[in-house]
């Protein structure tokens, strides 16, 4: 059965499996989430649920979002993601959902905002090769060629240029559930995720295995 929840990014650490390997893994505050709406089949044409996640004082939000909080009588939440899943008999507005959604050797997927990297040169943004460093080069780390010159006299959509570098949104296929720590309501990730520390991220159960 696939699963959701909303987390926040705390950071990078490492542990220790019972071998003495290292494994790099990501710390994450997994909820604690509040079931803001339920969608069905019959009512919106999928089955869903909303998770609400994060206190946020009322007057920061907009009178929309005030209505459906309200409709499911529920306090405001700073952060609202819904989640596609095949089975919703198990939920109902206003269920809490923790770290405990998932357990120790699940695999998820992880969507979130990468970091921003400001203008960046297609080296560093699209992985181009530099041209040579001496002997009188004058071409070093340029776009390279901008296309024909008279026929068609532009430059092609998509041409991989210079720009802006980051802030997009990445999704981490088949990561790895290393531990799963209630006490502190933490889940920690085997490898890396989009974002910066206190990032938002959605976390869902996985897609596709790897083999």
């Amino acid at each position: 059965m696939n699963k959701g929840i909303i987390g926040k990014k705390l950071g990078m650490t490492q542990i220790f499996d019972e071998k003495g390997r290292v494994i790099p893994v990501t710390v994450i505050e997994a909820g604690p989430c509040v079931v803001a709406q339920v969608k069905t089949v019959e009512t919106d044409g999928y089955n869903a649920i909303q998770l609400g996640f994060g206190d946020v004082k009322p007057s920061k939000i907009n009178k929309p979002e005030a209505g459906h909080y309200a409709k499911a009588n529920l306090t405001a939440k700073k952060h609202l993601r819904e989640f596609r899943l095949d089975d919703i008999s198990n939920y109902k507005v206003g269920d809490e959902l923790k770290a405990d959604v998932f357990a120790e050797g699940e695999r998820v997927d992880i969507q979130g905002i990468t970091k921003g990297k400001g203008f960046q040169g297609v080296i560093k943004r699209h992985g181009q090769s530099r041209g040579p460093m001496g002997h009188g080069s004058m071409y070093h780390r340029r776009p390279g060629s901008m296309g024909s010159t008279s026929t068609p006299g532009r430059v092609f959509k998509g041409k991989k240029l210079p720009g802006h570098m980051g802030v997009i949104k990445v999704t981490i296929q088949n990561l790895d559930v290393v531990k799963v720590d209630m006490d502190k309501n933490v889940i920690l990730v085997k490898g890396s995720v989009p974002g910066v520390k206190g990032a938002i991220l959605k976390i869902k159960s996985s897609v596709k295995m790897s083999k």
